[in-house]
């Protein structure tokens, strides 16, 4: 804890100067109970009464410390809201994406991942969704108007979920779209694999990258847009889903191909997670890899990094706690003062 105006501490000195005070009135108290014995009096400053007079005493003096700490400005170290924040989730959408070893199914334990983790950024926070398989697509620019958001996850089983999975170029888009969003210009995502480091990123945007699967697709490796993005000063947190035995099936009522002839002849095909590419691109960016086999454990990594992500370390003034702290103390001390004083006959 720190304090704005850490001098104005020197008014706790006040504390031990009441407590001489107290002293110096109890001594001229016993002095006059000595003098007129009166077994009434004297009972009244021995014994259980005698003691717990000390009680609102107590009370009085830690409402004197509470209202000096808070004449100091209290504050405390916490993370709060940064300005000009982005966030850009980029989730796959490809075939394997419909396995249901995450209930109630991958693509769908992530949106609710998704809607958990916009329940917990600052209000301000811009953020952007990209939906990938074969192609990057943006499923909703930057934006701090979260329900918007929420709106495309209710649609975005619905994007083309074919031609493979191309972590590079979604990785690449996502770097220009949160350019984009920093410096405001707009422009085409095709452009993404050329766009030049900007340092105007560095400590504003974050990429949330999540995907089921292996690279099988796409004009950049993984990790070659995990360098556009280290360029860039933004870090990815990857989340590997999916378990290692994960399977799809493929064909007619297995969630394969409509129409034709299914190209696995109906078979099921093991579709298990890629983490140690995921790991390579959080670590070589900065960020953080998790990998969620379960849609709570899905549900935990999100809803951290939605406590964290968007914010920064800063101070916050609990002047107010001290203050609430002070007035419920004195109104305590008063109550029992009054409760336990000795009664005039």
């Amino acid at each position: 804890m720190t304090f704005e105006r850490p001098l104005l501490l020197l008014t706790l000195l006040a504390v031990p100067l009441a407590v001489a005070l107290y002293v110096l009135a109890e001594r001229r108290r016993m002095r006059y109970a000595i003098r007129f014995t009166n077994l009434d009096v004297l009972a009244s400053v021995t014994g259980d009464r005698y003691r717990r007079r000390f009680v609102p005493l107590a009370l009085f003096l830690l409402a004197l410390a509470a209202l000096c700490i808070g004449m100091a400005r209290p504050q405390h170290t916490t993370l709060v809201p940064r300005d000009r924040a982005t966030v850009i989730l980029v989730i796959d959408v490809s075939r394997s994406m419909q396995a249901k070893d995450v209930k109630p199914s991958r693509i769908g334990a992530a949106a609710a991942a998704v809607r958990t983790f916009l329940n917990r950024v600052p209000d301000r926070l811009q953020v952007g969704l990209i939906a990938f398989a074969g192609d990057p697509a943006v499923a909703n620019p930057p934006t701090t108007n979260h329900d918007l958001v929420r709106k495309s996850l209710d649609t975005i089983e619905w994007f083309p979920s074919f031609g493979g999975t191309a972590i590079g170029d979604a990785l690449a888009a996502a770097v220009k779209l949160g350019q984009q969003a920093v410096s405001g210009e707009s422009g085409n995502l095709a452009a993404a694999t050329a766009a030049a480091p900007n340092t105007q990123t560095r400590g504003l945007v974050s990429i949330l990258f999540l995907s089921d699967g292996a690279q099988t697709r796409g004009d950049l490796e993984p990790l070659a847009g995990a360098d556009l993005a280290k360029e860039a000063g933004i870090p990815v947190y990857t989340v590997a889903l999916g378990t290692p035995d994960g399977t799809l099936d493929f064909g007619a009522g297995g969630g394969g191909f409509q129409g034709g002839a299914a190209p696995f002849g109906g078979r099921r095909v093991p579709v298990p997670p890629d983490p140690d590419t995921l790991r390579a691109i959080a670590s070589r960016t900065g960020g953080e890899f998790f990998a969620a086999q379960s849609a709570k454990s899905l549900q935990s990594a999100y809803g951290k990094l939605g406590s964290s992500l968007g914010r920064k370390p800063g101070n916050s003034e609990i002047t107010y706690v001290f203050l609430l702290s002070a007035a419920i103390l004195l109104v305590a001390a008063g109550l029992l003062s009054a409760l336990w004083s000795p009664r005039l006959p």
